[in-house]
């Protein structure tokens, strides 16, 4: 009984000296609060799209348990920016608890429509503040943000069942219907200019038998699962331009996410591809940079049919981070000079189902690091397996690489696999290239590995490095030291006079897109 007593003592003097304690009674602000932050930078966004977050730290340096009596944003219900303050969201909060030497976090967005401001230049700096008041007392951080307008090309959604527009595409002459979310550009959309970025959401489709002109400095923007679709007897001409200044590429057309955060720079697959359908036709990109896409440029021929005199001529040009192929012809004709690709999940150029390639002073690289890859920097083959597992077998008209740079982080660097069959050709050549490419393991034999037979190869160096500046951030500029200097054949050369940076290589020539530097 003595021991319940006790026991019961104790408890109520527990009880009594917590309801004492000074630890929670919370005590106004006293405009001391500190801030990881005194100004919040927003990356820039284009307008009406969310931002992503971002977070500020609000820190109570006192000994005192504390409260906000107000958090709010300058601008009121009508800023643009949103908060979460303390798990509540919203843009003004009262009587907001800090325990002593303790933090809380405010994550902030935006979505703002530029239309609602006095814009210049087709963006505006949009500002604002987070205000902490105690009494007469108040503390500020700076909130700021660039908006960017934008041509907006979107598929119709019905009001009513909320379906989105679906494409019917132009196959072999018939309407088709597809499953894929998008819509025909109209003719007025036919042409995009500098004047402001393009932001595509779903498949935008280039109309059969039109042409879409894309001028020299365009930005094309690509939301997630979307893309541009040349369909047949359509054409898609990339008119960019050398640009005086390499970081900002003024004169590039440049494809890729609509993610402008810099974190999202060079994450691959955040949209689809540029798909130039079977049957289009006189496809030409000059200087342009396509980025981040899951297909960078997917080329597509019908096996059955004439091989087409010129499908795809790419000069100039540059396709980074895509999580899958850089460039994948299925049974196509792509020319290619000065092409520079890197960093693919899969291939960086996948030459398949046969089709017919001819490929100049270009950097063929792959130093994916993501993840396994299957495929090797160059991939030729004349066959798809479909799927009921038989194969589809197609010629391979020629496959040719000339003072080329074909390399990367794996070996080997080029996988050649024909299925024999006496009813279709299989061509290809590699010259004077750079090639990473050993068979200590004797894994590949037969005639397609025979680098003594001068029908492939000739002139090959073999596993010499490349000294490309910083292949992982995909700056493949060579260096005074690569295996490469001097060693072009002068008559590819005089095709292709000057590198992808206009430097003349005639008297010369390195292999690959760039010719070397000091650096």
């Amino acid at each position: 009984m003595k021991r319940l007593l006790y026991f019961t003592a104790l408890f109520i003097f527990i009880l009594t000296w917590s309801s004492c304690r000074k630890d929670f009674d919370f005590q106004p602000s006293n405009g001391t609060l500190g801030f990881s932050k005194d100004t919040v930078y927003l990356d820039t966004v284009f307008t009406n799209i969310g931002s992503s977050t971002y977070t500020l730290k609000v820190y109570n340096n006192s000994d005192e348990d504390i409260y906000v009596p107000n958090i709010r944003l300058e601008n009121g219900e009508t800023s643009g920016y949103r908060l979460n303050v303390d798990g509540m969201s919203g843009k003004n909060f009262d009587n907001v608890e800090i325990l002593a030497k303790d933090s809380m976090f405010v994550f902030i967005e935006i979505t703002e429509d530029i239309q609602n401001h006095m814009a210049t230049d087709f963006e505006f700096l949009y500002t604002d503040k987070i205000l902490f008041e105690a009494g007469n007392l108040q503390q500020d951080v700076d909130l700021v943000t660039l908006i960017k307008d934008a041509v907006f090309i979107y598929p119709d959604r019905d009001e009513t069942t909320q379906i989105v527009e679906t494409l019917t595409l132009t196959i072999d002459g018939q309407p088709v219907e597809t499953d894929l979310q998008g819509r025909e550009l109209l003719p007025e959309e036919l042409t995009f200019t500098d004047e402001k970025p393009y932001v595509i959401y779903g498949y935008a489709a280039v109309p059969a038998g039109e042409t879409l002109t894309v001028e020299a400095g365009a930005r094309v923007h690509f939301h997630a699962n979307s893309g541009l679709i040349v369909q047949e007897n359509a054409s898609l001409n990339v008119n960019g331009a050398l640009s005086n200044d390499q970081d900002l590429l003024e004169n590039e057309v440049i494809f890729e996410g609509d993610r402008l955060e810099p974190i999202y720079s060079d994450v691959p697959g955040q949209w689809g591809t540029i798909w130039l359908f079977e049957d289009s036709q006189n496809n030409i990109i000059n200087y342009a940079t396509i980025k981040n896409g899951t297909v960078g440029i997917l080329s597509d021929a019908n096996p059955n049919a004439d091989m087409p005199i010129n499908k795809l001529t790419i000069t100039n040009s540059q396709i980074y981070n895509s999580s899958t192929f850089g460039i994948l012809g299925r049974n196509t004709s792509i020319n290619a000079e000065n092409l520079v690709i890197n960093n693919s999940g899969q291939a960086s150029f996948g030459a398949t189902l046969g089709g017919k390639y001819n490929v100049t002073h270009s950097t063929i690289a792959n130093y994916w690091d993501s993840s396994f890859r299957q495929f090797p920097a160059l991939l030729i083959n004349n066959f798809v397996i479909n799927a009921d597992n038989s194969a589809t077998i197609a010629d391979l008209t020629e496959a040719n690489f000339n003072n080329c740079i074909i390399y990367g982080n794996d070996n080997p660097e080029l996988i050649v696999d024909e299925i024999e069959d006496a009813s279709v050709v299989f061509n290809f050549k590699l010259t004077n290239c750079l090639l990473r490419f050993d068979n200590s393991s004797g894994n590949f034999d037969g005639d397609n590995y025979d680098f003594n037979n001068i029908n492939h190869y000739e002139n090959i160096i073999f596993n010499e490095a490349p000294n490309f500046r910083a292949p992982f951030e995909n700056d493949l500029i060579i260096g005074e030291n690569s295996a490469a200097n001097g060693q072009g054949n002068a008559t590819f050369a005089t095709q292709v006079p000057n590198d992808i940076l206009g430097i003349n290589r005639t008297n010369n020539p390195d292999l690959g897109a760039f010719q070397h530097i000091i650096f």
